[in-house]
């Protein structure tokens, strides 16, 4: 049986071998696709590298739209503005539900 270090070892040579094989087929690789490009006269538009590369057969992720804030459908005590959108509620509005108060008594007239 083998002992821990030896196991350590055998391990060791066999990462390095694996690195060297893998650096020998990255290179083989880069040197077929060079040899493809010069062939098919392609170039980094073609491949969807350069700018306005979102020729036919690319496909382009859409750029995210900017985040719209919702309109301001409450106010609070301080002038403290909430949308009564999704998530938890600001702090003033749990406060003022607590008291006995309702949202309408919050309620933003006139979009002001």
């Amino acid at each position: 049986m083998a002992t821990y270090q030896e196991l350590k070892e055998q391990a060791e040579k066999l990462m390095a071998e694996a690195e060297r094989v893998r650096e020998q087929e990255i290179s083989d690789a880069i040197a077929e696709i060079k040899r493809k490009i010069e062939l098919y006269g392609l170039t980094a538009v073609d491949l969807g590298l350069g700018k306005n590369s979102g020729g036919p057969g690319t496909s382009r992720a859409k750029p995210a739209k900017p985040a719209t804030k919702s309109a301001v459908k409450y106010r609070g005590p301080n002038g403290e503005a909430w949308s009564g959108g999704r998530g938890r509620k600001p702090q003033w509005v749990v406060q003022a539900l607590k008291d006995g108060r309702s949202l309408e008594d919050f309620a933003v007239k006139n979009g002001r």
